[in-house]
């Protein structure tokens, strides 16, 4: 630990491994919002959120909670899951495109970054319903994995049923 008298110490968000300054000055830079994308224990969380000198604006937000109580997925369902985050990231695109936020760029922070994961599947979400967000195909989940058929056919049909909720058809 930095404790000398010419040493200097990190930022606090820093020394817990909580932020990358760097990436997020690259992010901000740019001045488009940010779509974030956290998933914890229980549930994930999508947020489109704008930098503010006071302190980022969150735009729009959606959490696994909500899918529950607003959008009719199944209450003994996960809240986490590859369909459950497509879900998530389609919603709050969703109402952000009808609020007139049609460009982000993808945030999700210090999470590991494989092809296929959760983030990304709230990015295909995000896409699916008209967001502009820089992306490679590749990263991408299968349609498999998003419409839950790898869990089961239940969660199959909550997907469609949850997606129609949501606005958007098929």
């Amino acid at each position: 630990m930095a404790k000398g008298r010419n040493q200097r110490l990190r930022f606090k968000r820093r020394r817990n491994a909580e932020t990358d300054y760097h990436r997020r000055s690259r992010m901000l830079r740019g001045g488009v919002p940010r779509a974030v994308v956290r998933v914890s224990n229980t549930q994930v969380t999508c947020q489109l959120v704008a930098y503010d000198p006071e302190g980022d604006r969150v735009l729009e937000s959606i959490t696994g909670k909500s899918l529950v109580d607003s959008h009719k997925w199944p209450s003994d369902a996960s809240r986490k899951s590859v369909p459950a985050c497509y879900l998530a990231g389609f919603a709050m695109a969703t109402s952000a495109v009808s609020s007139g936020h049609s460009q982000a760029i993808m945030d999700i922070g210090l999470a590991a970054s494989s092809a296929g994961n959760r983030a990304y599947a709230a990015l295909k979400g995000m896409i699916d319903a008209g967001m502009e967000i820089p992306h490679s195909e590749e990263v991408l989940p299968s349609e498999e994995r998003i419409n839950g058929e790898h869990i089961g056919e239940g969660i199959a049909k909550a997907v469609a049923t949850t997606k129609k909720s949501i606005g958007g058809g098929k």
